[in-house]
């Protein structure tokens, strides 16, 4: 059977050129329009991104919430730092029950303000893995910190099965030791949480790379993390072959990294194209050759 990967489309988002301007401006027009398409392209969940919002978040959730609800019926993913904001989105969201919460990390202070409004809404939660001290180091700081997460969303009777755990994408730029993290961590997530599932934001790991390169990381990516049963991804959902990955039209490609995860790799000189692509691509995710922008090319 294919991996499928439900996206959560990530571009309606304060700092987005098309979508920025329009939510600064309260210009329901463009916002909509992206609904839609991201929508046609397949999203799962749509992405709202309002950013710190600190002067007018909490007006600014709910007026996004409403212009895209009323226009389509995909389900929403709310995504601020502000909790104020966070509280006044969800308290318009029609579907709360399918609706998902980004994120409750594992700081005291966004744990007591948000913890409570998720059990309240009965909707998902992206348990962030992102500390008092920042970023964990390591798989076991990961599991450690997903246990402390978990037994506080259960505490408010919030079930595993609606907890999504975000292990934490981190730019290839800053090296490969935090992707192999995250990857361990996913391993190990099954046995910790079970009946949880999993998201990452897909982006990161290419972020800092040049726009025309950053599609080749974030699909390769995105097939690494299905080798450990992702069920979500925030992606771009406007790049057509990371979608078809997600639906699990690409399974041939698929097999092959996972292959290669497993130590089994191909014979480069067979290889061509998308194939090639992803070879290279993973070779360089996965630490083996070291990361420059031309590693397409080498």
């Amino acid at each position: 059977m294919a991996n499928t990967v439900k996206a959560i489309a990530e571009s309606i988002n304060i700092m987005g050129n098309r979508s920025g301007g329009a939510m600064k401006e309260r210009k329901p027009g463009p916002v909509v329009e992206m609904a839609k398409e991201e929508t046609g392209a397949g999203a799962s969940y749509l992405d709202l991104n309002i950013g710190p919002a600190r002067k007018d978040g909490t007006e600014l959730m709910p007026w996004v919430v409403e212009a895209v609800q009323n226009e389509v019926d995909t389900p929403l993913c709310l995504d601020t730092t502000n909790t104020d904001a966070m509280a006044a989105g969800f308290a318009v969201v029609k579907n709360k029950d399918v609706a998902i919460m980004n994120s409750i990390s594992a700081q005291p202070e966004r744990m007591e303000k948000l913890i409570p409004v998720a059990a309240e809404a009965g909707c998902n939660v992206i348990a962030l893995l992102w500390g008092p001290d920042g970023m964990p180091r390591d798989s076991n700081e990961r599991a450690a910190m997903s246990v402390d997460l978990m037994m506080a969303l259960m505490e408010a009777g919030i079930p595993n099965e609606k907890m999504l755990f975000d292990p934490i994408a981190t730019p290839i730029t800053l090296g490969a030791d935090q992707i192999a993290s995250g990857l361990e961590f996913l391993s190990m997530l099954s046995e910790i949480a079970p009946g949880a599932g999993s998201t990452v934001g897909l982006s990161n790991v290419s972020n800092g790379v040049a726009d025309h390169l950053r599609k080749y990381l974030d699909r390769t990516y995105l097939i690494m993390l299905m080798k450990h049963d992702i069920s979500t991804a925030i992606v771009n959902s406007y790049d057509d072959e990371l979608m078809a990955i997600c639906r699990g039209e690409r399974q041939e490609h698929v097999d092959m990294v996972h292959a290669m995860m497993d130590g089994n790799d191909p014979d480069p000189s067979t290889l061509s194209g998308v194939a090639m692509e992803h070879y290279k691509t993973y070779k360089a995710l996965s630490g083996q050759t070291v990361f420059s922008e031309s590693w397409l090319e080498l």
